[in-house]
């Protein structure tokens, strides 16, 4: 099986990967509500529409988190918000999918995400609303930083993997079409020699 039926299978709901199942289930809700609303009106189905849809699932499943102390905050890049966790072994990341066209589109990052890198997978918790904000929150695997990372040693690493360098930080795989964006050295950690 080729990494992209695999990654195809994974994103339908029909394969699996570390953590996916509640992302797949949202995943797939959302679509089939997208669908759904896309064939019964004219009109395009918006974000703000796929967002309301989101709450909903949030509610019907219990998937309001409560439990972010923001005495813990780390840090946050333009992407996310970063807490520590109850477990120094992981941090929590907010995240508003600012940089995806739909939430449906961060879901499928999550599980790609978690299919190459199983042992820093992004496991789902739930959601939190900061006044009209919808963020969805995640645990991960904490990783300390014991060297400065090599940008040419992450160029190396990624063209070994078929990856493209298209300019400075940016990657892309023109077999899979995945974009891999902003791999400076505070975005790609470097760990006991292992980025």
């Amino acid at each position: 099986m080729t990494v992209k039926y695999e990654l195809q299978n994974i994103i339908s709901g029909n394969g699996r990967v570390r953590h996916g199942e509640i992302i797949q289930a949202i995943a797939g809700y959302l679509r089939r509500k997208k669908e759904a609303v896309s064939a019964f009106k004219e009109t395009k189905f918006s974000k703000e529409e796929e967002a309301q849809c989101l709450k909903d699932f949030i509610a019907d499943s219990n998937l309001w988190y409560t439990e972010i102390d923001t005495a813990r905050y780390i840090g946050e890049g333009a992407e996310q918000k970063i807490y520590e966790y109850s477990d120094p072994a992981f941090v929590l990341k907010l995240n508003e999918s600012i940089f995806y066209a739909w939430w449906a589109d961060y879901f499928n990052s999550l599980l790609i995400h978690n299919y190459f890198f199983p042992h820093l997978a992004y496991e789902l918790l739930g959601f939190k609303e900061n006044g009209d904000t919808l963020l969805a929150v995640v645990k991960q695997p904490f990783v300390k930083a014991t060297e400065t990372t090599n940008l040419e040693n992450v160029k190396d690493f990624m063209t070994a993997n078929g990856f493209i360098n298209k300019k400075a930080n940016d990657y892309f795989h023109p077999d899979l079409g995945i974009i891999l964006e902003d791999l400076h050295d505070e975005n790609v950690l470097t760990s006991e020699g292992a980025l």
